[in-house]
C-alpha cells in the first residue's frame, strides 16, 4: 500500500478514534486502527469490540491495499508533523510514515487479525436533528454510572416516539431525562415506542461526532447493532441487552414547593460553599425559609460555609441536602438564565427543571443525602 494524504485531514479523522481505541487491551489488535486505500480515498476503522468508528478522507493513493497501524502513536506522530502531505507506504520491514524531511518506520499487525464490522445500509434509516443529540447526550451523560453490576444502568435509554424521542440516564442517586421534538417522521405511529439502551461509551463518542460539522445525523437499528451516520463518518456500536427501569415511576408527582433561582448565582454559590463541605460525602444543605435560601456545608476537617441567595418563596422552613457535584452537573449543562427546584419534604426526590427552556424538556431528578 502507498498513499499520500493531507495532514491536517488526516489529523482530524484520527483525533475522532483516539476515544474508541483502548491503550491497555488484553488484545492487542484492538489498539490498532485498520487503513484501507482504494481509488481517492483513505478508509479507517477502529473498534473495542462494543464501540467501532469508520471514517475517510481524500487521498492519492498510488498502490491500493490495507494495513494496521498504532491508533494513539500514529496520531501523536500525524500531529507533530508541519502541515504538509503525509505518505504512509508498507513494505516487507514495516510500514514508513513520512513528511517533508521527517521519516519513520511503525510496525504493524497483520489486516487479518482485524475484527469485521457489520456494515450499516441493511436495515431502514431514520433522521435525527444533529442539534436535538446534542442536547440529548451532553444533559445525561453524566447521570449514567460506571461501576454498577446491573451492566443496563451502564448506558442511557434512547425512547423513540412518533413526535418525539427522549434519552434518559440514572446511576440510582440522580436521573436526567431529555425529551425533543421528532419532525417528519413516519417509522413509528400512534403511540408506539421502540426502546434501546446505548452503552456509556457510545453515548460519549456520539457526542464528539455531532459537535463536527452540520447536518442531520442517519440512525440505523440492524440485529445486534446501531449505527449513526453523520457525514462521512459511521459510529457503530452494540446495544445492551437488558431491561432498562420504569424511569417514569422515579419522578415525582406531588412536589409542591416550588422555588426559582438565578443560575449564575447558584451555581457560583454551590461552588463556593462545596469547598468546605466533607471530602467524601461533598453534601452541601439547602436550608429554606422565606424570602431567601442558605446553602450551607461543613466538615470536621475544613470547617463550615454558607451563603444566602434572596428567592420568591413563600412556603414553610425546611432543610434538605444534596451532593454539590449532582447539582453543579446539572448546572454546568442548561443555558437558561432561570432553573426551577420542585420539592415536596426533606427525604423525598427532589426535581430540577430549566425554567423557558427553548427546543426540549429536561427533567432532572435528584436523592436528598441524609447527614
Amino acid at each position: 500500500m502507498e498513499l499520500v494524504v493531507r495532514k491536517n485531514e488526516l489529523l482530524r479523522e484520527l483525533q475522532l478514534f483516539q476515544g474508541i481505541v483502548e491503550r491497555k487491551n488484553t488484545i492487542p489488535i484492538l489498539a490498532n486502527v485498520l487503513i484501507e486505500a482504494k481509488g481517492d480515498q483513505m478508509r479507517m476503522l477502529a473498534t473495542d469490540l462494543e464501540v467501532a468508528l469508520r471514517s475517510h478522507c481524500a487521498a492519492s493513493v498510488a498502490k491500493p491495499g490495507a494495513l494496521t497501524l498504532p491508533a494513539k502513536k500514529l496520531y501523536e506522530i500525524v500531529r507533530a508533523l508541519p502541515d504538509t502531505d503525509v505518505r504512509i507506504e508498507e513494505d516487507k520491514n514495516g510500514v514508513k510514515v513520512a513528511a517533508d524531511r521527517f521519516d519513520s518506520r511503525m510496525q504493524t499487525l497483520p489486516r487479518e487479525d482485524f475484527p469485521s464490522l457489520p456494515e450499516s445500509g441493511t436495515s431502514p434509516r431514520t433522521a435525527f436533528s444533529r442539534e436535538a443529540l446534542r442536547q440529548m447526550v451532553a444533559k445525561t451523560h453524566f447521570a449514567i454510572t460506571g461501576e454498577d453490576t446491573r451492566f443496563f444502568l451502564n448506558g442511557a435509554l434512547l425512547v423513540l416516539r412518533a413526535t418525539e424521542m427522549s434519552l434518559v440516564a440514572t446511576d440510582g442517586h440522580r436521573l436526567a431525562l431529555v425529551t425533543v421534538p421528532r419532525e417528519g417522521t413516519a417509522d413509528i405511529t400512534g403511540d408506539d415506542e421502540v426502546k434501546v439502551i446505548l452503552p456509556k461509551k457510545t453515548l460519549l463518542e456520539l457526542g464528539k461526532l455531532v459537535a463536527e460539522d452540520d447536518g442531520d445525523i442517519q440512525y440505523e437499528r440492524g440485529e445486534n447493532h446501531l449505527f449513526f451516520e453523520a457525514g462521512s463518518r459511521v459510529l457503530i456500536s452494540r446495544m445492551i441487552d437488558g431491561q432498562f427501569p420504569a424511569y417514569e415511576r422515579v419522578i415525582p408527582k406531588g412536589n409542591d414547593k416550588d422555588i426559582e433561582f438565578d443560575r449564575e448565582r447558584l451555581t457560583a454559590a454551590v461552588k463556593r460553599v462545596a469547598l468546605l463541605s466533607n471530602e467524601r460525602s461533598r453534601a452541601v444543605k439547602f436550608e429554606i425559609d422565606k424570602g431567601k435560601v442558605e446553602v450551607t456545608s461543613s466538615s470536621s476537617e475544613f470547617g463550615e460555609a454558607r451563603e444566602q441567595l434572596p428567592v420568591d418563596y413563600t412556603g414553610g422552613e425546611m432543610k434538605i441536602s444534596f451532593n454539590a457535584q449532582y447539582v453543579l452537573d446539572f448546572l454546568n449543562v442548561v443555558e437558561t438564565d432561570i432553573v426551577s427546584l420542585s420539592l415536596k419534604d426533606e427525604v423525598s426526590q427532589a426535581v430540577m427543571k430549566p425554567v423557558a427552556a427553548q427546543g426540549y424538556d429536561y427533567t432532572y431528578v435528584i436523592m436528598p443525602m441524609r447527614i
